[in-house]
């Protein structure tokens, strides 16, 4: 009877508790991203570097994002392995073409398929085992560099210790609400785990643009403990072998990757929930850290809501600012880091949309994964 009496206290304290814990993310670790200030670099880190990139099918954006790459002002050693997976389109004589002005692009036909091996992690198995250097520099058929120094700039985060880095893999800037909203998740996922990786304890990187070294993949059997899963050739094998000491981020705006975003809302969802169905099988730690703030920034506005109208409605209102003036102040500055400012004025309406977020990809992390990588 007495809980039954005191359910709008009730109600109130649990606000404050999912508000308490939010500040506690905002400003104690997604502010380790606002503030961050990369050392100078006295001099350029030059080593060669073998970028690999997979294609099922991709002619369209090999002829659109392959040149990009190919042209990169890197003086030192490098190639780029295009992995030709059983294709039928015109993939073949596209690189055919491409070879005879680029004597670096090495290509690699595959022509038969990996039993029991999931996803694309044979296809990329097998580039980086044919790669020539120890420095791998990863992205996708479907991804450009956002300039000519992707590949210098991706290989100044390594230094001594360093095995592991992280970069950004952002979307096109294109008219409508979709786009925006793709631009978002991306832009809050990278929030999470670039700031995971400053705190000490990353947990994933994204294969438009990433980079570890081969002796890493080798020492840890590659994708062995993972083939069973169709996902996860990026953040799942992250997950694994990244550590305190061996990993970095690079989040300069030369760095990025450029892709195309989905142009329809199913496409969106299907690509979503293939994501998704990979983050069960992060480590325990992880989940508990990533499920306690989804789940509270979930909850916020429900119980914000139902304190301003049952409970001392300024007072609710005072603590829904306060959190509210951290989030936009975190927001702005890591926006301006990964080139997403124009975000910014939406930021609020996305938020409200997170609730709707959680409640559609929920399922995904109990959904069997599609065994497909495309």
């Amino acid at each position: 009877m007495m809980i039954l009496e005191n359910w709008r206290e009730i109600v109130f304290a649990a606000f404050c508790l999912v508000t308490l814990i939010q500040l506690g993310y905002y400003a104690g670790l997604f502010s380790r991203l606002a503030f961050y200030k990369p050392e100078p670099k006295l001099q350029n880190q030059q080593q060669p570097v073998s970028v690999i990139i997979c294609a099922r099918d991709e002619a369209d954006n090999i002829v659109k994002n392959l040149p990009g790459i190919l042209v990169q002002d890197y003086r030192t050693s490098h190639e780029v392995i295009l992995v030709n997976d059983n294709s039928s389109d015109d993939t073949k004589y596209l690189i055919d073409e491409l070879k005879k002005t680029f004597k670096n692009l090495i290509p690699l036909q595959l022509t038969q398929e990996a039993k029991h091996i999931a996803g694309k992690k044979f296809p990329l198995s097998m580039g980086i085992r044919t790669s020539r250097y120890e420095t791998l520099l990863l992205t996708d058929a479907d991804c450009v560099p956002a300039s000519e120094h992707w590949m210098q700039k991706m290989q100044d985060g390594y230094s001594n210790g360093t095995e592991i880095v992280l970069g950004y893999g952002a979307y096109r800037k294109t008219p409508g609400l979709l786009n925006k909203i793709i631009r978002f998740e991306t832009f809050h996922s990278a929030l999470q785990y670039f700031s995971y990786a400053l705190a000490g304890i990353p947990y994933m990187g994204v294969g438009r643009n990433l980079s570890y070294k081969k002796e890493v993949f080798l020492r840890n059997k590659g994708f062995s403990s993972i083939n069973q899963v169709p996902g996860g050739d990026d953040d799942l094998f992250i997950n694994k072998v990244a550590t305190k000491e061996n990993t970095a981020i690079v989040i300069e705006p030369e760095a990025h990757t450029l892709s195309e975003p989905k142009k329809s809302w199913e496409d969106w969802f299907i690509q979503k929930t293939r994501h998704y169905s990979t983050a069960k099988y992060y480590q325990r730690k992880h989940k508990l850290l990533l499920g306690l703030y989804s789940a509270t920034q979930f909850l916020f506005y429900p119980l914000a809501i139902t304190s301003v109208i049952f409970f001392n409605w300024w007072i609710a209102l005072s603590v829904f600012v306060i959190r509210l003036i951290v989030q936009g102040f975190i927001y702005l500055k890591t926006m301006k880091k990964l080139n997403e400012h124009d975000l910014f004025p939406w930021f609020f309406i996305f938020e409200l949309w997170m609730c709707l977020y959680y409640i559609l990809f929920l399922p995904a992390l109990f959904r069997k994964p599609k065994k497909t990588w495309t």
